[in-house]
């Protein structure tokens, strides 16, 4: 009996070129199919770039700021249940410190500030007036918008600095042509200085009307007690330098003085928006799912549309498992080009809204390459059971039901 020749191998080669020729056949449907993968991909590459990029620029904030800011601030008085007040001689006792670089501070005041006296005193817009030390500006790393800060030859005089927010409210900006704009602060009109930008990490600046401490003794009542201190330390000491901040203060009651540190709550805000973040991760997940099913569906049909095809190859010396690395083939290049569609896009999503915050684009490598990934091991399990569906296909159903 003469042996039958056994069937040549199909080379990886004609393996691809069979499984990318079913694609090319019918463009319009590899396209919609394709479609639900790179949602799902660009979903996730957005939903982990976007905070990526976010957190840079954070970081990026903080570095130029500078992490090292800690702010002390009185607390309750156990004893009347009212607010503590914090020694005079605060800062001197702070400024022993070895690693305590700057401080400075700011006082409160009882005044109220309007746009003029025809405004009523309530109406303030939530605008607190407050006592500062010349230095502020260099402890918390603040800048001027327009005019000039308090000095030497102001701060004993009615001359008030604005910040950003409390600026807007009343309406006030130096005028170009240099003549003085005003306010009243109590029964008193105040020249505006200056206007300050946004301070990130002393947002209490941004709705303060800022007047010379001695100017705040002499016409608003201050009593020159400090109400808010910033104390700039070295980063190697911060943590140290915040565990003695209440006993230097008030060693009699550390308890009643409330150290913090401004930095941790930019970086708790940020830990809300991960939180979100997680949410939209899974409904990336959630339409990588769909867009497989997508994948698995196209699979399925293409397989009953391509009966006789199967049939006449395998009629033709076929084996099984050349027939289902084609279609197994087909599936992971269907995949495949979703992934990297999905890659692209997720990129330009990131990129675009990145230049549009102001912040440094940042693409994990690993997440680009497991978005790739991603689409391989999608591609395999979609195609598995149509693979296996064409495979066991006898060729003679196949041509008789053709």
């Amino acid at each position: 009996m003469i042996p039958l020749p056994k069937p040549n191998r199909l080379p990886p080669r004609d393996v691809l070129v069979l499984g990318l020729a079913g694609l090319r056949t019918r463009l319009t449907r590899t396209a919609l199919a394709a479609l639900g993968i790179s949602i799902g991909i660009a979903a996730l590459v957005a939903v982990v770039g976007v905070p990526a990029s976010s957190q840079a620029a954070l970081r990026a904030q903080l570095a130029a700021l500078g992490p090292n800011l800690l702010t002390v601030a009185p607390g309750e008085d156990l004893l009347s249940s009212s607010k503590a007040k914090l020694p005079p001689d605060s800062l001197a006792m702070i400024r022993r410190i070895p690693p305590v670089q700057a401080v400075s501070a700011t006082g409160a005041t009882t005044a109220t500030v309007r746009r003029s006296d025809l405004v009523p005193r309530d109406e303030n817009g939530g605008i607190r007036v407050a006592a500062s030390a010349l230095d502020l500006l260099a402890v918390v790393q603040g800048r001027v918008r327009a005019g000039a800060f308090l000095s030497t030859a102001t701060e004993g005089y009615p001359v008030v600095v604005l910040g950003d927010r409390a600026a807007r409210v009343l309406g006030v900006e130096p005028r170009e042509d240099g003549a003085a704009s005003s306010v009243w602060i109590a029964d008193r009109q105040f020249v505006v200085a200056g206007v300050l930008e946004p301070v990130p990490l002393a947002p209490e600046l941004d709705s303060s009307a800022l007047v010379g401490w001695s100017a705040a003794q002499r016409y608003l009542g201050f009593d020159g007690t400090p109400g808010l201190v910033y104390v700039r330390a070295a980063e190697h000491a911060v943590e140290a330098v915040k565990a003695v901040l209440g006993r230097t203060v008030n060693p009699e009651r550390p308890n009643e003085v409330l150290v913090s540190r401004p930095s941790d709550v930019l970086v708790a805000q940020r830990a809300t928006e991960r939180a979100y973040s997680a949410l939209f991760l899974g409904l990336g997940a959630v339409a990588l799912l769909v867009g497989g099913i997508g994948v698995a569906n196209t699979m399925v049909i293409s397989v009953l549309e391509r009966r006789r095809e199967i049939g006449l190859r395998r009629a033709l010396g076929a084996t099984r498992r050349q027939i289902g690395a084609q279609f197994l083939t087909e599936s992971v290049g269907l995949a495949v080009a979703g992934g990297l569609a999905g890659v692209l896009l997720g990129t330009a999503v990131t990129t675009g809204y990145s230049i549009v915050q102001g912040w440094p684009a940042v693409l994990p490598l690993p997440v680009l390459l497991g978005g790739v990934g991603a689409a391989v091991v999608i591609g395999v399990l979609a195609g598995v059971y149509p693979a296996i569906r064409a495979a066991r296909l006898p060729p003679t159903a196949a041509l008789a039901d053709a």
